[in-house]
């Protein structure tokens, strides 16, 4: 092979890797910035859902505890849990789409499993605080009778009676002091949660405001 052969054949390699580069480059998607935006839109109307689904399961159990209609707070709580079901299904599908070619920002993906997270640990808590609340403190619950003995239509012996002394007393005591602990914790579970949720929604639309200038 000749030099003027040589330099034809080097011309060819060089001219066949840019053309190689250049169908490469055209295969890859460029990152569609109207995609992420919709995307986080769509994230923070999905989070209005579940903010309105808290105020009804909220009113809800307010209703309950007056009333003592047990069995449409029920039907309400599983009415919320399909909410948060169907809410859930919905990110975790945006979060997929984050990690596509046309988004690739796993940055997003990664924030919007940080608040699912956090979601999930609320939506715990604020049952917790509903199953406390409604069984009450320990001193302050209701006495059920129906173990009573009655000697006469109107009068019935009490087993509940009994003569107080220092170690119930303490027992008592050290009870309400558990349940105040329990409910506060979780309270304070529930507000940390949602300091959290609210500082990455706020990132949410920074990224949107960001994207759209």
């Amino acid at each position: 092979m000749n030099s003027s052969t040589v330099e034809e054949f080097e011309k060819k390699v060089v001219i066949s890797e840019r053309m190689s580069m250049e169908e490469g480059a055209g295969n890859c998607p460029e990152i569609d910035s109207f995609k992420i935006v919709e995307l986080l839109r769509r994230f923070l109307a999905v989070q209005q859902r579940r903010a309105q689904a808290y105020a009804r399961l909220k009113r809800g159990f307010e209703d309950f505890m007056v009333s003592g209609v047990e069995s449409t707070y029920q039907q309400l709580c599983s009415e919320i849990t399909v909410e948060f079901n169907d809410c859930s299904k919905q990110v975790l599908e945006m979060e997929s789409q984050f990690l596509t070619p046309h988004c690739f920002r796993e940055d997003l993906a990664h924030l919007l499993r940080s608040i699912q997270n956090q979601e999930k640990i609320k939506l715990q808590l604020t049952a917790t605080i509903q199953v406390l609340k409604k069984a009450g403190r320990p001193s302050e619950r209701l006495v059920s009778h129906e173990n009573c003995r009655y000697s006469k239509p109107t009068v019935h012996e009490c087993v509940h009676i009994q003569k107080i002394t220092e170690a119930s007393g303490t027992e008592e005591a050290e009870a309400d002091a558990e349940f105040d602990n329990a409910l506060k914790e979780a309270i304070q579970g529930v507000q940390d949660a949602v300091t959290t949720i609210n500082e990455h929604l706020e990132e949410v639309r920074y990224e949107i405001a960001a994207l759209e200038d």
